[in-house]
């Protein structure tokens, strides 16, 4: 399984956010998915990091920058692999919860306390 990350500025994340979304700002992850099984080898999708964003958002968040992009990388590789926060409460939760034990693995704490 592959997945091309690619950090852009603000300009070009906003670019992206607008063409794709419909959402005229920039946002700390973009997730673009290809393949929809895991059939090796195949590049499942492209993550596109707002790097500035991601930056300010640890700031603001007081979070290490290291951990706060640990989570926008491992949140774009669960949309890859089909969860989605934006069909409902459950859906959220369900990729809350997965999103906690892959960081944890890496003894990064939970991004939403």
């Amino acid at each position: 399984m592959q997945a091309t990350v690619r950090f852009v500025d603000a300009d070009e994340g906003r670019v992206l956010n607008r063409s794709y979304r419909g959402k005229d700002y920039a946002t700390n992850v973009l997730t673009f998915v290809y393949a929809s099984a895991p059939v090796a080898p195949v590049t499942l999708g492209d993550l596109v990091i707002c790097l500035p964003v991601v930056l300010r958002e640890a700031e603001e968040q007081g979070k290490p920058l290291a951990a706060h992009l640990a989570h926008m990388i491992v949140h774009g590789m669960l949309h890859l692999q089909g969860y989605d926060h934006e069909t409902g409460k459950r859906d959220a939760a369900r990729m809350e919860a997965r999103e906690r034990e892959v960081l944890a693995r890496f003894d990064i704490p939970d991004p939403y306390t």
